[in-house]
């Protein structure tokens, strides 16, 4: 385990302790809807798992469903399994693939249920608020910046900071959301852009009846990993990677 890792993982660990005594607090003295939301943000806080591990997903699945159900998550070593495969509700199943540039992950991609689906299986206080895939890449950002104010990298901290998160509204189409697009760019401006696609199917929409189940309440994202803003950041990346997730995409270190 790397020290990178093993300090993901004792914050991981910390915050679960602290939900579980949260848990214990709220049950002995509320059941009422308020204190499961206060709950449900608590289980937010805190920073998101290192980007290529199966933690990731899960976690990003907890904040974008506003949720402390965890999704049993696969992290596939090729695109292929990764493109094919789809969510389920029950038994509650998420899949997740990392990209990388050589050794450096740069992007993580998830497929996950929507809140509203989590809801209908699982009662009305499975999950609240529905967020979005720009909700956590600004989670990232931030993430980013800390890290390396942390370094004491403050000029890089800062130009992370004013990167510009696109409000990419999520595809209705899983064609779409596998096809090729930059995961930055530069504006004319000259600032640094982080985009974020995604998908989504509002699953208490009209249309979700007529929709075969494997299709129903989807919700998936292409994520800039913390790595990737702080290599932009330092300008050891440049902006305009293009990202694909075709057969040969380089999913596992190492490749190019």
């Amino acid at each position: 385990m790397t020290i990178k890792h093993f300090i993901f993982r004792s914050i991981g660990i910390l915050a679960l302790v602290g939900i579980v005594i949260l848990v214990v607090g709220l049950w002995m003295n509320s059941s009422d809807s308020k204190s499961l939301m206060a709950l449900r943000l608590i289980a937010l806080q805190g920073a998101l798992p290192p980007s290529d591990s199966a933690d990731f997903c899960v976690a990003v699945q907890q904040r974008l469903a506003t949720t402390i159900l965890m999704g049993a998550n696969t992290l596939f070593s090729d695109m292929a399994s990764f493109r094919h495969s789809k969510p389920l509700i029950q038994p509650f199943t998420i899949y997740q693939v990392v990209t990388y540039a050589e050794q450096r992950p740069i992007m993580t991609s998830c497929k996950m249920k929507s809140a509203a689906h989590l809801r209908a299986a699982y009662g009305p206080q499975a999950a609240g608020a529905q967020r979005f895939c720009p909700d956590i890449a600004r989670l990232v950002r931030a993430q980013a910046v800390a890290a390396l104010r942390q370094a004491n990298i403050s000029a890089a901290a800062e130009r992370a900071a004013n990167f510009v998160i696109e409000e990419n509204a999520p595809y209705l189409a899983g064609r779409s959301y596998l096809a090729d697009f930059q995961l930055s760019y530069r504006s004319s401006n000259g600032l640094i852009h982080l985009n974020s696609p995604g998908l989504f199917q509002a699953y208490d929409s009209w249309i979700t009846p007529l929709l075969p189940k494997i299709f129903q309440g989807q919700s998936y994202c292409h994520l800039a990993t913390v790595e990737y803003v702080m290599a932009l950041a330092t300008g050891v990346m440049q902006p305009g990677t293009v990202m694909t997730t075709a057969d040969g995409a380089p999913v596992t270190p190492g490749r190019t």
